[in-house]
């Protein structure tokens, strides 16, 4: 049977409330905080968080809601994210909705019956309404690489400079003389995806080139989606000189479908991708990527994250990172 409080009691010769205090992170003497825990270890105690949480209305969980956990992109954040908060003896509580708003929606309510502390979410509603009822629970709500903009002032967020780091790219292949550039996106309705358009036609209209959108396709943010994007872009005539894809996922799409299709890298076609350097290495060596600080945005978003619960009333604000453009050999001039 598992030991328990006053089995814990007895064992040191301390009194409840000075075991509560130690377990709900009060100060104790130094000969008592030895006590306690020789005793804890020798009996194998474990607190009890849900009784815990009910008395001091502190779950010291987070939530954690995403679009899909087998997104590299998002597991790398979520990964560095829970580092942080697990040093501050936070547990994080990871639902994945499938990009699917009704899941969403759902496990908002199932972290609110949870009794998490704080919710950080990368957003599948572009709307904002799933989060009401935590709004209203009055959590602190983060959301990481997604804004709702029907949210401003009300959530903090970590987002990328996506219009920033879309430029780039595309400036970088319009300096080297490319004109017909390709572009794959994700889903139209996203932040993301809306943000790194707007950079795409800012680099192209900054550079004289009239916009034409029969070479911009959207995906979904997978390897499908890029594999399918590249396979009607490859159709039009003339041909397109260069390509810009907008996510990791579907950067693999988009070379195994041009590789497929026997496209030669950068002879026939110029690429420049998204994101995870050592991943695209033993696959597809030597892409221009740009590369997004993952491991940054993690450790910002639990840092932003454990200020709100610890200082309720601080104000909500915006933390936005910059991208790197990584130089390989899959870009040429022509």
């Amino acid at each position: 049977m598992a030991s328990t409080l006053k089995d814990l009691a007895r064992e040191t010769g301390l009194g409840l409330a000075t075991l509560s205090k130690y377990f709900n992170g009060g100060s104790v003497r130094e000969k008592n905080r030895v006590l306690i825990e020789a005793a804890v270890s020798k009996l194998h105690y474990t607190p009890n968080e849900v009784a815990r949480s009910l008395k001091t209305q502190h779950s010291r969980a987070v939530g954690v809601i995403i679009p899909e956990l087998s997104n590299t992109f998002i597991t790398s954040i979520i990964s560095a994210m829970e580092d942080l908060l697990r040093q501050q003896n936070y547990a994080v509580i990871v639902s994945d909705c499938r990009s699917d708003p009704a899941r969403e929606k759902e496990a908002v309510q199932f972290m609110l019956n949870r009794r998490v502390d704080g919710l950080i979410n990368m957003p599948t509603d572009p709307t904002g309404a799933h989060l009401q009822p935590a709004l209203n629970a009055g959590i602190p709500i983060l959301l990481i690489d997604r804004l709702i903009s029907s949210l401003m002032n009300r959530v903090s967020a970590v987002v990328i400079d996506n219009v920033q780091a879309s430029e780039q790219a595309v400036r970088k292949l319009t300096a080297l003389g490319h004109r017909r550039i390709g572009l794959i996106l994700g889903s139209p309705n996203l932040y993301t995806t809306q943000c790194r358009l707007a950079g795409y036609l800012n680099a192209l209209l900054g550079s004289g080139i009239e916009p034409d959108d029969s070479c911009i396709r959207y995906g979904d943010y997978t390897m499908e989606g890029g594999y399918q994007a590249v396979q009607s872009l490859l159709q039009l005539e003339p041909r397109l000189t260069a390509l810009f894809v907008t996510n990791f996922e579907m950067t693999l799409g988009a070379m195994l479908a041009l590789q497929r299709s026997g496209i030669r890298i950068p002879e026939d076609l110029s690429v420049i991708g998204f994101d995870k350097l050592e991943l695209f290495g033993p696959i597809f060596p030597d892409l221009t990527l740009i590369h997004q600080p993952q491991q940054s945005i993690g450790r910002e978003s639990a840092a932003l994250m454990l200020n709100l619960l610890s200082n309720p009333g601080a104000a909500h604000r915006i933390v936005t990172l910059s991208t790197e453009l990584s130089e390989g050999r899959s870009v040429r001039p022509l």
